[in-house]
């Protein structure tokens, strides 16, 4: 069948082909070297005698072909025109009825033709602030052309340069194009006219006429501009209205001017039992005007002014607006221009009188106007004003023991009392955090003597707690002993108007005896945490203050040094040589005693002996051999071998081929290398590597203990790194042994010794005075005389 171009696809626009014969049958199945396959092979498409490209499953396309015959493209339309458009820049004349002198208004318009369909879309670019609804003005579609060619539909020869085109009854006028459009136009044997100007907008030349032809425009002030800039920025005056009539007086005011929206608001100062307890405003805030005639009737003063009011309701009422606000009067107001120091300001009729600024004020008017005299002014008085009101200091009623203090005071300042409101910060800074003090308890009654408390006090709300620690067969029942709570310092008044004081945290350290709630303790102890707190807060604990302590020392031995030093070691050869001498916490403690007596308390000994203390911790229980074998068997099951990039590492840190290194950049460089080591096995490797004088780890050293080549194979279990490979144990027995060369030496005090006999040497009381090679041979021999007494024992 042939289809005629141009023609819809309708009964009766097919014809046949009388000149073909032959009516072969699309083979689908082909045999190609003795292989059945699918026929994929498209049939030649059908070719119009004048030399087109027919392809009756498209519709046709009002154009002539670009291409010459039978050498177009062998493809449809909308494939071989997709994504291909024509771009062309038009405008329309809209016409303006409300402005003068401007009858039309030129809007600018794209117009794009989709050569894939023949359809067109026009759409308006969007500016900014232009009033006009703008975006897409015609949809994408096939448009019709003009009567009488009503049945035809617009093609691309209709679109050129310097054409005008009827669409939807509105004159688009084309001027330019883009260059794929000229380049596509002329490769189709069309001419495309040069590019156009666009015509001048009369509604821009009115706007530009009426902005040039102003000779002094009016600067544009925003509203809200103002409150923008000043928002919170008050000048404050001190003013006075004198009023001093049969019952009147001079009136101290406080004008406050807000610079954000020029208003004033004037305060009055009540002067104590002066009879004025009402309210303070004596002016609301508001716009001051300068000239007050009186209140004005309901609806004389209006914005707007309404002429020729018709109708009879609500509903159907027609009004117009009167340009030129007839009857309309302007009130001057006041401004920051005319509030100076002693200037009279009419605040409805009552003459004010400013006298002085503030400081913001100031230095405000300083900068504006340049004003540079602030004398304030007097203020003028009368005999019988009242004087000035001396605050004194309260004094509340007593106590009545009902409730806390704080619960009473609450009731006698308010009549709805609030409950008392905690130090919050403090509560912040110091929860958690309790300080444990071991006591006895003194009493008549011997049991009571042997009983044994625990004082926890909390730092957070300086409340205690007292807990019994249960001892067996002594008839006493281990708990709590009294509940936590604030106590009051024994010797005062309990029922008076002061506040009561309490308890705090200086008031408790090892020796002190102290009153709690009719029961009397002697504090014996406290915990390793609560010395610690103690000493790093020396400013609040005096007990705990070494250089108070030091000073107090020495201020006492300064003429009694060698009788201190004769009672620690009777023969004072060891510290004319500079040795270390050792001494023990008893004997220590009792030399201070003997020569200081009361004056110095066992805390403060305590402290001293912590900080001279001579005993060493104990040393690691880290097994070079199983850390080796936990490090090697972490590395065999992560599968690690950066051995060499870990070693490459090491020489970029370290150039120079040093052969020991820090501490830190040891442990950077093995948890940026990611070995599979945990935090506590990087501890416990660094804990047993070589080091040098300087503390610094032997690098040579760690890279033969992470090599899992050298090494036979692992029988070790998996351990818990943190605790059960390298055991630690708190160190818990510092201060049992004193350094008293070291105390000497930071006493910086003469000895001032005589020569002692010989049978005082190694004596001192009943301690010696030993080195620490002498001391561990002196532990030995005690031991194997101890192990000897138990022997015979279990002989006997």
């Amino acid at each position: 069948m042939l289809r005629i171009p141009g023609m819809p696809l309708l009964p009766g626009t097919l014809f046949r082909d009388v000149s073909k014969g032959h009516y072969p049958k699309p083979q689908s199945l082909l045999n190609i070297q003795g292989l059945s396959m699918l026929n994929d092979r498209q049939q030649p498409a059908p070719i119009d005698p004048n030399g087109d490209v027919v392809d009756i499953s498209c519709p046709p396309v009002g154009a002539s072909s670009i291409y010459p015959p039978r050498s177009g493209p062998r493809m449809p339309p909308w494939l071989a025109y997709d994504k291909k458009v024509l771009c062309f820049s038009a405008y329309f004349k809209q016409t303006l009825q409300e402005v003068y002198h401007a009858p039309y208004l030129i809007r600018k318009v794209k117009i794009y033709f989709y050569l894939e369909d023949g359809t067109l879309e026009i759409y308006e670019p969007r500016v900014d602030n232009s009033g006009i609804v703008q975006g897409c003005v015609v949809h994408r579609q096939r448009v019709q052309k003009t009567p009488p060619c009503d049945n035809e539909f617009m093609s691309l020869n209709d679109l050129n340069i310097d054409m005008t085109v009827q669409i939807f009854d509105r004159q688009y006028h084309i001027i330019d194009c883009d260059q794929f459009t000229r380049d596509f136009l002329n490769r189709r044997g069309i001419t495309v006219p040069d590019s156009m100007k666009i015509p001048c907008d009369p509604s821009n030349s009115v706007g530009n006429r009426e902005h040039l032809g102003a000779v002094n425009p009016m600067e544009k002030k925003h509203a809200f501009a103002q409150f923008l800039k000043y928002d919170r920025q008050i000048l404050k005056f001190q003013a006075y209205w004198d009023d001093r009539t049969e019952f009147g007086d001079v009136r101290k005011l406080e004008i406050c001017y807000y610079l954000a929206d020029d208003t004033i608001e004037i305060k009055e100062a009540h002067i104590r039992n002066s009879g004025r307890d009402g309210p303070t405003v004596f002016l609301k805030r508001a716009r001051l005007a300068r000239e007050f005639n009186g209140l004005l009737l309901p609806g004389q003063m209006t914005p707007i002014t309404l002429l020729n009011v018709l109708g009879t309701n609500m509903r159907n009422v027609r009004y117009c607006v009167d340009p030129l606000n007839t009857g309309n009067k302007d009130i001057m107001y006041y401004s920051e221009r005319d509030l100076q120091i002693g200037s009279v300001i009419n605040v409805y009729g009552r003459a004010v009188i400013i006298t002085e600024l503030d400081p913001f004020t100031q230095q405000y008017y300083r900068q504006r106007y340049g004003v540079q005299d602030f004398t304030p002014l007097a203020i003028p008085t009368r005999s019988d004003d009242c004087t000035d009101y001396r605050q004194k200091e309260r004094i509340l009623p007593p106590y009545n023991g009902w409730g806390s203090y704080e619960d009473s005071v609450g009731n006698c300042l308010s009549v709805e009392p609030k409950p008392p409101k905690t130090d919050f910060k403090k509560f912040i800074k110091f929860d958690r955090y309790v300080l444990r003090f071991g006591a006895k308890m003194l009493s008549t009654i011997k049991e009571n003597c042997e009983r044994i408390f625990v004082i926890s006090y909390y730092l957070s709300d300086d409340t205690l707690q007292i807990q019994e620690v249960a001892v067996r067969n002594s008839g006493f029942l281990g708990g709590e002993f009294m509940k936590r709570t604030r106590i009051e310092l024994p010797g005062q008044e309990k029922f008076s108007y002061k506040q009561p004081q309490y308890y705090m945290p200086w008031n408790f350290f090892i020796g002190s005896t102290m009153s709690l709630k009719d029961f009397i303790f002697h504090l014996v102890s406290a915990d390793e945490y609560t010395l610690m707190f103690m000493e790093h807060h020396p400013e609040q604990f005096i007990h705990a203050n070494l250089s108070a302590i030091m000073q107090k020392i020495r201020s006492a031995l300064q003429n009694r040094m060698s009788e201190f030093a004769g009672t620690c070691v009777p023969d004072g050869y060891n510290l004319e040589n500079k040795r270390d001498v050792f001494v023990s916490f008893e004997s220590f403690k009792g030399a201070l005693i003997g020569v200081l007596g009361k004056v110095i308390s066992d805390h403060e000994i305590i402290t001293l002996c912590r900080h001279f203390s001579a005993e060493q911790t104990s040393t690691s229980g880290c097994s070079r051999v199983n850390v080796k074998a936990a490090a090697h068997l972490e590395l065999k099951r992560a599968l690690w071998n950066a051995r060499d990039d870990m070693m490459e590492h090491f020489h970029h840190i370290n150039p120079t081929n040093q052969p020991f290194l820090p501490e830190s950049k040891v442990r950077s460089t093995l948890r940026g290398c990611r070995l599979p080591f945990s935090l506590e096995l990087i501890d416990n490797i660094l804990l047993i590597l070589n080091r040098n004088e300087c503390n610094e780890i032997e690098i040579c050293d760690l890279m033969n203990f992470i090599d899992v080549s050298c090494s036979k194979g692992c029988d070790m279990p998996p351990v818990n790194h943190a605790f059960e490979l390298c055991p630690k144990i708190p160190f818990q027995h510092k201060g049992r042994l004193v350094n008293l060369s070291c105390f000497l030496s930071k006493l910086n005090l003469p000895l001032n010794l005589s020569s002692g006999t010989e049978s005082g040497k190694a004596m001192m009381g009943d301690a010696r005075i030993l080195p620490p090679s002498a001391t561990e041979e002196l532990q030995l021999h005690n031991d194997k005389k101890q192990n000897d007494q138990n022997n015979m024992n279990v002989k006997n």
